[in-house]
């Protein structure tokens, strides 16, 4: 079985653009994934933490028949090899690779929630995700992201980085 995939990217340390672009080629090398498309990049205000430098974030489109759960360790092998260590909850990092949906599955195990939790809270990810696909229904709330997107309050600051960027 195929799931349609979204992954969440962040990065607010070291060259930030450059760790989403190497975060979305080591995702082109999972075995049994591709990656189908990916949104702009978009410079957000830190949440949970903001005395911290601005994020740049992005969402990858991926199709892959890893489960979610060796998805979620190929993930966090790239977080690993990209140098993120875990320190801080919501604090610095150079790159975080968040599993946001898989397919229209709903998962609650201790080391894995999806949808991801606070998905619909964030505009860092609901604005890039949108971008790809306003139309991706949440399996929880049974609402599009579109939708969702439209009623979020959250006053999180998120810009396009760059016009024309883009992680293809």
């Amino acid at each position: 079985m195929t799931a349609r995939v979204f992954i969440g990217m962040g990065s607010n340390l070291g060259e930030r653009a450059f760790n989403l672009r190497k975060a979305s080629e080591l995702l082109a090398m999972v075995p049994s994934t591709k990656v189908i498309r990916s949104s702009s990049v978009y410079e957000t205000s830190p949440v949970g933490l903001p005395d911290q430098p601005r994020f740049l974030n992005a969402v990858i489109e991926l199709m892959t028949s890893l489960t979610a759960r060796d998805l979620l360790k190929e993930l966090k092998k790239i977080e690993k090899k990209l140098g993120r260590k875990r320190t801080v909850r919501w604090g610095p990092r150079i790159i975080d690779l968040d599993l946001l949906l898989y397919g229209d599955d709903v998962i609650a195990l201790e080391e894995l929630t999806v949808p991801h939790p606070g998905l619909s809270e964030r505009k860092f990810v609901l604005v890039p995700l949108a971008e790809l696909d306003p139309a991706v229904v949440h399996p929880v709330e049974h609402e599009t992201i579109g939708v969702i997107l439209a009623r979020c309050t959250s006053t999180e600051q998120v810009e396009r980085y760059q016009q024309a960027h883009r992680m293809e």
